[in-house]
């Protein structure tokens, strides 16, 4: 994945459903989103500051993104991992993505390719095709992991399963090149993601 797309991918998700313990901490954060929608960062900024020291992963998340594109606030890599991260160990999907992204690049965090990759792969199993996608794409090309077409395979199948667009192009392009033993590993391999 290119460091352009990668940063497009690093962007607002703005969630309709807010599952919060408090009317204080769901008003900041919709606050946030209508401020966000309106192009206000600034307030947005604010809104979700409030519920993400609340500890609301969805502000987390969104004050990860602020930080990270400086949209109402200096940008500030540091902080956008922080946030990010917060928001990725309470198992918000799109974090881990980011936070596997913010490893990959040394954004905000020591550069370390096999975080990067565990990352990756709590997104890639939660049903995030792009964490997937990017994971087949790392083990066919052996970029900063080992070479492993049996990986990039259930890798890619994943992001299939979850309607990544390139996916099965990739995945066919694979199959050509391995041997049967391998495709049957690769598609246990898959199955066993399945049932986990």
């Amino acid at each position: 994945m290119t460091h352009a797309k990668r940063l497009k991918l690093f962007r607002i998700c703005l969630l309709g459903l807010l599952f919060a313990s408090s009317t204080a901490v769901r008003a900041d954060y919709e606050a946030g989103v209508n401020a966000a929608f309106n192009g206000d960062f600034k307030t947005a900024f604010q809104e979700f500051q409030r519920a993400a020291e609340d500890g609301l992963d969805l502000a987390q998340y969104n004050l990860g993104i602020l930080y990270f594109t400086g949209q109402g606030v200096t940008r500030d890599y540091a902080e956008a991992y922080r946030w990010t991260l917060a928001a990725a160990e309470q198992g918000h999907v799109a974090a881990q993505f980011n936070v596997g992204s913010l490893y990959y690049e040394g954004q905000g965090v020591k550069r370390d390719y096999a975080k990067a990759v565990e990352w990756f792969a709590s997104a890639g199993k939660s049903g995030h095709a792009e964490a997937a996608f990017e994971l087949a794409r790392m083990y066919s090309e052996g970029d900063h992991v080992k070479r492993d077409r049996v990986q990039a395979h259930a890798w890619a199948s994943m992001a299939l399963a979850n309607e990544h667009p390139d996916a099965e192009a990739m995945r066919n392009r694979l199959e050509r090149r391995m041997k049967t033993a391998q495709l049957s590993e690769a598609r246990r391999l898959f199955a066993l993601w399945q049932i986990e």
